[in-house]
C-alpha cells in the first residue's frame, strides 16, 4: 500500500513576513538590529587598530562590512514591504543569506582571534637590542574586543538562520 506522505492540512496558512515596524517585533527578523550593531562594532574596532596581518584582518573587514550593508539592505526591504509579492522566496533568501553570513563570520572570527593571539609577538628580523612590539596594549585590547564581537555576531547570525528555517 502506498504511503501518502506528509499531508499539510488545507486550512494551514504560512505566516507572512511582517513589514513596517512589525519587523522589529517578530523573532527571526528582530535579530537584524543586533546583527547590525555587533557587526558594526567588529569593523569599527578592527579599523581602529594598526593592521599587521593584512590578509586575515582584510577578510574580517570584508566580511563585517559586506554583511553589515547586505543586512541593512534586507532590513530596508522588509521595512518598506518590497517583499510582499512573494514571501516564500524571501523566506528562502533570508535562510540562505543568514546561513552564509554565519559561516563567513565564523571564519572571520577565527582569523581575528588568530590576529589577536599573534598581536604581541616581536617583529622578526630585528636584533635583541632593538626589539619592537608589533602591537601595543591598546591595539591588543581592541583586537580582543573585535574578536568577542565577531563571535557574538556569528552566534546571532546562526540563531537568525535557524529561526528563519524553523519558522
Amino acid at each position: 500500500m502506498a504511503n501518502p506522505g506528509i499531508q499539510i492540512p488545507a486550512n494551514f496558512e504560512v505566516p507572512d513576513i511582517p513589514y513596517g515596524l512589525g519587523v522589529f517585533t517578530t523573532l527571526p527578523y528582530a535579530f537584524m538590529i543586533p546583527e547590525l550593531v555587533f557587526g558594526a562594532w567588529v569593523w569599527i574596532l578592527v579599523a581602529a587598530t594598526r593592521v599587521y596581518y593584512y590578509v586575515s584582518q582584510g577578510w574580517v573587514m570584508y566580511v563585517s562590512v559586506s554583511c553589515f550593508f547586505f543586512t541593512l539592505l534586507l532590513l530596508m526591504i522588509y521595512l518598506f514591504g518590497f517583499h510582499r509579492n512573494n514571501c516564500g522566496t524571501w523566506r528562502l533568501v533570508d535562510v540562505i543569506y543568514n546561513g552564509i553570513s554565519a559561516i563567513f563570520y565564523l571564519s572571520a572570527a577565527v582569523l581575528q582571534a588568530n590576529a589577536t593571539i599573534y598581536c604581541d609577538y616581536t617583529i622578526p628580523g630585528y636584533s635583541i637590542d632593538s626589539i619592537l612590539r608589533q602591537c601595543t596594549t591598546v591595539y591588543y585590547h581592541l583586537n580582543a574586543a573585535s574578536t568577542i564581537f565577531a563571535f557574538v555576531t556569528t552566534l546571532i547570525y546562526v540563531l537568525h538562520s535557524f529561526q528563519s528555517y524553523v519558522h
